[in-house]
């Protein structure tokens, strides 16, 4: 795999520099050499017991027990393989997992992420790559907070009853009691993480590098504190980012309220039209536009706000006000409004805030003070209907703004917070995409990523919480806050700060507020290899190849946010590639959510499937794009396990006997790394090896390009397809028909090199049956999960493969005419095999195939250049371009017999082909009938006159053949 700004170092800079990630010690791990074959009852229990008990052959089992996993997943964990090894080369490769919730529990997206890295990262592996996958959790601040006063409320008690330091404390009681439950499904998953780097961004390590990227960034003039609008979530009070807010279209009303104009009659008045009339205490000014004539007599003076006792605000003209919607008058309340707030901030209008932080109204509100907003609408409007100032209200769909977190509405409100500056920061990020230091896939997804940082708003990075990483800012006691502050380190810092300043008797107190969650996420792959302990310089040495798997939905909350901050802190971007996945919906195309009952738990989908399948059926999905999820797919993949293990039972059946030695060394010494070692193979032999070489190649690739839904396609194919439905047939021929014991052991050789390989590079989608197949094979050296991925650029034979196609395109058109004529499965038939010289020679040498294969009776298959005497009494078919076959139909049905039942059949066929016709010809119904039903009797009258010109030539041609043999 290619990539840019990759170092390489030797060992020991490699251990002095991060001694976890590279470290010279590995465990010794020796596995058991054994084969299973049946019957042989003792020498399994022998196996059994070398492994521990840990695996299962399918010599045993019917079929893959899911039990299983976790015995398998826990040997994997214990014999150290999901820890990086530097054994002397390789490009390292990094994954760090998005870390999801502490308060989560597994959902189908954390099953896609899961998968889809575990599969970037077990390839790797296998490729012998030092390779790292950092696994962690987010404390969340705003879900974390929720969960542990909800938990409180019900035991009666408040947070603010318990202070901070006891909320805290709790907080952390409930973390060490369910904050493992997301990392422990994700094991479940088969994520093959290094755990004894897991992380929590509360970790002291990643606290550190918080407060660190904060003070950086502050000495830079990137962190400033103001007071500006925000998002506001009354019931946590506090400010929320932009990213966090989710907009909805609901059905609400549309209130119609009369502003008199100062000085003028009472048919002087401005109609507004609002959804929210208990801003009005806040208003600061009446808008129209300049060039609406209805209104022009009045720019310029004065409107009176109602029920405010007369207060008067200036009337204004602005473009931005849209004349054609609404009444064509705003009221511009910009403590309450986004575009308001800009508009005001643009015209030097003031601010006005009515609103608490609880989302009641202050005493700017006069009477209304202490309402609840909604109560106070609800009064409001009946208060101006009493005054003769309610005009109307409507039915009106309105865009509402609600937190994701808790649901409730968000209130724009000024606050005062912390901002970072993000211009510069997204300068560096855009340029990182534009000169192809970072690529996002798929690329679609540049556009999005560049508009969002060319047009992006500076940070809120403040949050009125308790849980969380404190502000590294402490203000002086008795000054003000706005003006004389610290920032540092720790508080001792702080302190030494301020004595130098304001001399010993000074006294701090550092800011209440904590950091977006985000904050610390953005830092989440740097700060967990080392920084800032580990230099920008000496990590970007160390820079990983590393790619951030994670969704979409992300790609601003977390991805750009990324970028940014490792290019500010390291002087470079954190990984390489970032790879989008899609959404998992379900069936019927639909999100996935509680309120549809459409929900699948991917806990509840193991125990029923198996966690093969479904990892297998999430990474059928491409890049970018979302996923239905059925349980027919499922199903389809939980077959495909099923499938995988009847193999390896077959395999393992037809190896040698694990005492006879010389049939082993006679297996083992068939190589097929080289052209000379295939070409005098079995055409069978040389076909799948050519396929499976082929194979390889195109899989590797994908792999290295991240084109995961090609891989899984392509494998399933070639594996059912070429091997198990064609491969394996084929081999019953030399396995136990032939009696050359060479060519036997060719395909004994055969059916383990491909099967084997097979499994390697099934192993990252479906790791758990084909860890335990691996080991049921003989002489496996090592654990599946570390064996050596397969030889690219092997010989193949283009010329072989498109001689076994021909085989199987002879083999289809026999099959096919056995079904059409009901032939006995059991029933051997004989066949004229009409070729050129060439193709008899190559066909001819696999006589005893294509007769297992077909079905012919081998005495009875003649190979000749030129259709047989009997040929107008045989079934002829043309297989490809020079490849024929005549199949006497006197061997395959009762001509007689036959005639007749097709006879009966033709006539009941004609019926109803002329009951459709009657139909159509029927102006009563073709007319009045709705268009669909008329469609589709036609579909049908057309099919069936198919079949029926069909039965038609079949008969024909039958009767023809009565006539000749008499």
């Amino acid at each position: 795999m290619a990539f840019s700004n990759t170092y390489l170092l030797s060992p020991s800079s490699l251990y002095k520099l991060n001694p976890v990630l590279f470290s010279a010690r590995r465990r010794s791990v020796t596995l058991s050499r054994f084969h299973l074959r049946i019957p042989k009852p003792r020498f399994l229990a022998v196996a059994a017991s070398q492994n521990g008990g840990v695996f299962t052959s399918p010599e045993i089992a019917k079929s893959f027990d899911f039990t299983s996993e976790e015995r398998i997943y826990n040997w994997w964990d214990s014999q150290g393989y999901f820890k990086p090894k530097y054994d002397g080369g390789g490009e390292s490769f990094v994954v760090s997992m998005p870390p999801p919730n502490v308060t989560g529990s597994l959902h189908m997206g954390h099953a896609m992420f899961v998968t889809l890295e575990d599969i970037m990262i077990r390839y790797n592996r296998m490729k012998g790559r030092p390779t790292l996958w950092l696994p962690g959790t987010d404390h969340a601040g705003i879900a974390t907070q929720l969960v542990v006063e909800r938990m409180l409320a019900s035991e009666g008690i408040k947070r603010v009853d318990l202070g901070r330091e006891e909320f805290t404390k709790r907080v952390w009681e409930w973390k060490e009691k369910y904050g493992g439950t997301i990392s422990n499904q994700i094991r479940r998953l088969g994520a093959s993480c290094d755990w004894t780097r897991e992380h929590f961004t509360l970790d002291e390590q990643l606290s550190q590098a918080v407060i660190e990227a904060f003070v950086k960034l502050h000495e830079k003039g990137l962190i400033y504190q103001g007071s500006y609008m925000v998002n506001w979530s009354p019931n946590l009070q506090t400010a929320v980012s932009d990213l966090e807010v989710e907009y909805s279209e609901e059905p609400g009303t549309l209130y119609h309220i009369k502003y008199r104009v100062a000085g003028g009659s009472r048919d002087d008045f401005l109609t507004i039209a609002t959804t929210r009339p208990e801003t009005l205490f806040g208003d600061t000014a009446v808008a129209v536009n300049p060039e609406d004539e209805r209104y022009a007599k009045y720019i310029g003076k004065s409107a009176i706000v109602p029920m405010t006792f007369g207060r008067h605000v200036p009337i204004i003209a602005d473009k931005y006000v849209d004349k054609d919607f609404g009444t064509g008058v705003l009221k511009i309340s910009p403590g309450h409004d986004h575009n308001d707030y800009l508009l005001a901030r643009k015209l030097g209008l003031p601010i006005l805030n009515v609103m608490n932080k609880d989302g009641t109204l202050n005493e700017v509100a006069g009477l209304y003070s202490g309402l609840d907003r909604f109560e106070a609408r609800k009064k409001l409007w009946a208060e101006l209907e009493e005054t003769g100032l309610a005009v109307k209200k409507e039915a009106h769909t309105s865009r509402v703004p609600r937190s994701q977190r808790g649901g409730e509405i968000i209130e724009p409100l000024v606050s005062k917070q912390w901002f970072v500056t993000m211009e510069p920061l997204a300068e560096k990020a855009l340029e990182a995409v534009q000169k192809g230091e970072l690529t996002i896939m798929p690329e679609r997804f540049e556009k999005i990523y560049n508009h969002w940082l060319s047009n992006i708003k500076d940070w809120c990075i403040s949050r009125q919480l308790w849980w969380g990483h404190r502000i590294p800012v402490w203000y002086i006691v008795g000054k003000d806050c706005e003006e004389d502050y610290i920032v540092a380190r720790s508080n001792d810092d702080a302190l030494r700060k301020a004595q130098q300043k304001y001399g010993k008797d000074v006294e701090i107190y550092q800011d209440p507020d904590v950091l977006d969650t985000w904050f610390s996420s953005s830092l989440w792959p740097f700060s967990t290899l080392g920084w800032p302990d580990v230099s920008a310089e000496d990590y970007k040495r160390f820079y990983p190849t590393s790619v951030l798997e994670t969704g979409h939905d992300i790609l601003f909350f977390w991805v750009a946010r990324m970028v940014m901050m490792g290019i500010e802190f390291t002087g470079t971007v954190p990984f390489t590639h970032v790879y989008l996945h899609g959404l998992i919906r379900d069936s019927q195309g639909r999100k996935m959510s509680k309120s549809l009952g459409n929900v699948i738990d991917p806990l509840d989908t193991i125990k029923e499937f198996g966690t093969d399948a479904l990892r297998f059926t999430l990474a059928l999905g491409t890049v970018g794009q979302d996923l239905n999820l059925s349980t027919e797919r499922l199903t389809s993949n939980k077959a495909f396990t099923n499938k995988l293990w009847n193999a390896g039972k077959f395999v393992l059946q037809n190896l040698p006997s694990p005492n006879d030695t010389s049939a082993w060394e006679s297996l083992l010494a068939h190589k097929f790394d080289k052209e000379e070692h295939l070409i005098g193979l079995p055409l069978p032999e040389y076909w799948v090896v050519s396929k499976l070489h082929t194979l390889v190649d195109a899989v590797t690739t994908s792999y290295d390009k991240f084109f995961f839904n090609d891989i899984a396609r392509e494998l399933y194919d070639f594996f059912w397809g070429d091997f198990a439905d064609w491969y394996i047939e084929a081999s019953k021929a030399h396995l136990y028909q032939s009696e050359d014991k060479e060519i036997a052991s060719i395909s004994q050789a055969v059916l383990l090199y491909v099967y084997e390989n097979i499994l390697k590079m099934l192993h990252p989608f479906m790791p758990f049956v084909t860890e335990e197949l691996w080991q049921a094979l003989p002489n496996r050296k090592e654990a599946l999960i570390v064996s050596p991925w397969p030889l690219t650029s092997l010989p193949r034979n283009l010329t072989a493969i498109k001689r076994f196609e021909n085989l199987q395109a002879l083999t289809r058109g026999i099959r096919n005419v056995r079904a059409e004529y009901f032939v006995e499965p059991a029933k051997r038939i004989s066949a004229s095999i009409v070729a050129n010289s060439e193709v008899i020679q190559y066909i001819s040498r696999e006589k005893d195939v294509l007769a297992l294969l077909s079905r012919l009776d081998l005495q009875s298959i003649h190979f000749t250049d030129s259709p047989p005497v009997d040929a107008n009494q045989s079934v002829h078919l043309v297989a490809g371009e020079g490849l024929e076959a005549y199949l006497p139909l006197a061997d395959m049905v009762d001509i007689s017999a036959e005639v007749q039942r097709l006879s009966k059949r033709l006539t009941k066929m004609q019926n109803e082909y002329n009951a459709l016709v009657a139909r159509l010809s029927s102006p009563n119904f073709v007319e009045k009938a709705p268009e669909d039903v008329v469609r589709g009797v036609r579909e049908k009258a057309s099919e069936a006159e198919e079949k029926l010109n069909l039965t038609k030539t079949r008969l024909s041609f039958l009767q023809s053949t009565i006539l000749v043999s008499e």
